[in-house]
């Protein structure tokens, strides 16, 4: 299934997009729906005729992990810095802000003491089950979807704040995008290699291609990114799970195309998962 959130008629609703319609359902939000996946229909409305929101307009919480190898290399070696051993020893993460998320479409405020904005190209996972110290065979099981996720980055806000030792924090605090839709788990099957899923990734800026690579190539899989979130903590339906970026899923890693200026448009394009697109404004 594919899970949608969308305001129709000034009303915010939930339902499953079939085709290139939505088929509108009884819960009351997207944490309602994911309680119950098979909400009764209450009526049926054209895709054309709606605007899509966020997934999960108000997460829990957001924990995006650090989980391919090639970003984190690329992203050194820009700085004249080598690998981190420590790196390899257990998945790690930072809470973003739940209360600055955007959907498919929506403008996305430039801060205003940034000169070097950036977007991350990146899958999250969206927690339908609650569990606590949860086994890495049994993580998948958790799961109740993914989106595409777009991890916006002041750079040098966030250089600032790294110097310190502690963050990142006003880096990426003020811009997450999500969507534009949930896709369960079974809409996946047939990609799904171990742990992982095939999926091509690709990023482009007003219409260029300045990024590409595949969900498979991630070093620490959604499975164990969820056995340490869930270690002495609770994970509850409606969190969100980030993966991090993809190796060259991002400008800095690239300098593919100059930093983000108010105008331009971020297409991040997910195999299976469908296009999310922003404009800065």
């Amino acid at each position: 299934m594919r899970l949608v959130t969308f305001t129709a008629g000034g009303q915010e609703r939930c339902g499953r997009l079939e085709g290139e319609r939505v088929a509108v359902t009884a819960a009351r939000s997207m944490d309602e729906l994911l309680a119950a996946p098979g909400a009764p229909e209450v009526g049926s409305l054209p895709l054309s005729g709606v605007t899509l929101l966020a997934p999960l307009p108000r997460p829990r919480t957001i924990r995006d992990f650090y989980a391919f190898e090639a970003h984190v290399k690329n992203a050194r070696a820009r700085r004249g810095l080598a690998m981190i051993p420590e790196w390899y020893h257990a998945p790690v993460f930072y809470f973003s802000n739940p209360n600055a998320v955007y959907g498919p479409g929506a403008g996305v405020p430039m801060p205003r003491t940034t000169g070097m904005l950036d977007f991350e190209l990146e899958v999250a996972a969206v927690i339908g089950r609650e569990g606590r110290d949860i086994p890495l065979e049994e993580a998948n099981r958790h799961i109740a979807g993914y989106m595409i996720m777009n991890d916006w980055s002041a750079r040098d806000v966030q250089r600032e704040e790294m110097k310190v030792g502690l963050g990142p924090a006003k880096g990426k605090d003020f811009a997450t995008s999500f969507g534009p839709w949930l896709v369960t788990p079974d809409e996946l099957a047939d990609r799904r290699e171990g742990f992982r899923h095939r999926l091509d990734m690709v990023a482009r800026v007003n219409g260029r291609e300045v990024s590409r690579g595949n969900l498979a190539d991630i070093h620490f899989h959604f499975g164990e990114l969820i056995a340490r979130a869930s270690r002495d903590c609770t994970l509850y339906r409606g969190e969100i799970i980030g993966s991090g970026t993809v190796g060259t899923g991002c400008l800095l890693e690239t300098e593919a195309a100059p930093w983000l200026q108010p105008g331009d448009v971020v297409e991040l394009e997910v195999e299976r998962l469908g296009l999310l697109a922003n404009r800065i404004v």
